[in-house]
Parts: structure tokens; C-alpha cells; sequence
């Protein structure tokens, strides 16, 4: 009989430049799954990415610390407890300029890929 779940216990580690931790666990690199895309991440203090305007809807909770998001030209801090949901073909940066590590978990539909994230240079 086939199972009915898939445990996850070796999610994919994304190569990085900037210190950021990307563990996925579901998504196109782990299980070529294009409907959804489920990371953990841990960004560290001072961390930050271009603008970009993604081809999905993403949803972030955040574990511990606190993340920037410039969402078209407002400010947003969430906080840990607290999670966002920035719709597909918004502008949007994300940061860490705080003093602590920001953990969160980022899942967004349909799936991640670098080709519909659409960062800017």
C-alpha cells in the first residue's frame, strides 16, 4: 500500500552568498512540486535582498526577530508571532537590519522559482 504523506527529513539546502540559511523542505528542488514551496529560512542581522516583484503569493511567519518588508513604497516590521501575506506581482524588498537573527518560515503558492521571482539588479 502507498503511503498517504511524505516526511520530510533532509530538506535542500540552497547555496547562498549572503548568510542567509534557505532549508526547503517542499518546492521545486526537493520534490519538483510546483503548486507550493515551503522553506525554512534564518536571516542574519544586517541581511538584505534587491527588490522584487514575484509571480506568487507569499506567505511569512515569523519564529523569532524581526523582518523588513518594503511593500511597493510603505514599511512593514512583522515580528515574531506575527505573519504577512504579500500577494503575486507586488513590489516588494525583504531586510534584517536589526541586531538579532530573524528565523521564519516562507511558503508561497505556487511554488518559488529564480525564474518568477523576478529581483531586480
Amino acid at each position: 500500500m502507498k503511503k498517504k504523506y511524505t516526511l520530510q527529513k533532509t530538506p535542500f539546502i540552497v547555496p547562498t552568498t549572503d548568510g542567509k540559511l534557505i532549508e526547503e523542505h517542499f518546492g521545486m528542488a526537493t520534490d519538483q512540486n510546483n503548486k507550493i514551496s515551503i522553506a525554512h529560512m534564518v536571516a542574519p542581522p544586517g541581511w538584505s535582498e534587491p527588490f522584487q516583484t514575484p509571480e506568487f503569493d507569499e506567505y511569512t511567519y515569523i519564529i523569532k526577530g524581526k523582518k523588513k518588508c518594503v511593500i511597493e513604497e510603505e514599511e512593514v516590521i512583522i515580528k515574531a508571532g506575527e505573519s504577512i501575506k504579500i500577494e503575486k506581482n507586488t513590489k516588494i524588498q525583504y531586510s534584517n537590519p536589526f541586531d538579532e537573527e530573524c528565523e521564519y518560515l516562507a511558503i508561497c503558492i505556487p511554488a518559488f522559482t529564480i525564474e518568477t521571482v523576478h529581483r531586480e539588479n
